[in-house]
């Protein structure tokens, strides 16, 4: 298959989300004095902190919840774990987060190395994220991979959330590409792989985790050197 267009992934394809949340929550942790509220292990913290997170974004990603109740609540449920039962408190942390987050840049190894040999190679390059769209670009930007992507869209943008095919297809009109001349490239096997599927896509599911896979891509990966032998 000759491909034109690639639609990446942004978090936890291309840019290290576990590593820049981590380090955006332990500032919150100093910052915020959770030790002297009681939570006294960071790294317990950030454990209950990442399970919500992804709990929640499930969540989020099927239409149960708004995207303002994801922000705040992801924090709120990790104090309630350690009995800090102060949704003050996580609306403040909540809106520092934001902040803060977006101005980490650790991406996965090979990434600007993998761009750079794509987009020499001819490749016009896509993000499809359902990141919320000012702290994404703010990411891309700080992490100097903006000037890979031809196009950059959002769940906002789009009015939908991957796997729902809407925004696949909104991406494909922006980027004028071909369905048949495209390839989704993701962590997720839900929202990008089994998405990029139902959209008519091919799909290479990134396995950063090396996770045994439970939908069928097109291809597989564990690194994005990888992806040499495939584009």
């Amino acid at each position: 298959m000759v491909y034109t267009d690639l639609f990446f992934d942004l978090d936890h394809t291309l840019w290290d989300f576990e590593l820049n949340s981590k380090e955006t929550m332990q500032e919150l942790y100093d910052t915020h004095q959770l030790a002297s509220l009681g939570i006294t292990q960071f790294d317990a913290f950030f454990s209950v902190y990442i399970d919500h997170n992804h709990r929640l974004w499930d969540r989020y990603s099927k239409g149960f919840i708004k995207q303002e109740e994801l922000r705040w609540k992801r924090i709120y449920l990790s104090l309630l774990d350690f009995k800090v039962p102060s949704e003050k408190l996580a609306r403040a942390m909540s809106v520092d987060f934001l902040e803060i987050l977006p101005t980490k840049k650790k991406l996965f190894p090979y990434t600007i190395e993998i761009l750079t040999y794509l987009k020499n190679k001819g490749y016009k390059m896509h993000l499809i994220t359902n990141g919320f769209e000012s702290v994404q670009f703010k990411k891309i930007n700080t992490a100097n991979i903006a000037h890979f992507f031809n196009e950059v869209v959002t769940s906002e943008a789009s009015n939908s959330l991957k796997p729902q095919k809407e925004i696949f297809e909104y991406a494909l009109k922006n980027a004028k590409a071909q369905k048949e001349q495209s390839i989704m490239i993701g962590d997720n096997e839900s929202a990008d792989i089994q998405g990029g599927i139902n959209a008519g896509l091919d799909t290479i599911f990134v396995n950063h985790l090396q996770t045994i896979p439970t939908v069928p891509a097109t291809y597989t990966i564990t690194h994005l050197k990888e992806l040499e032998s495939i584009l």
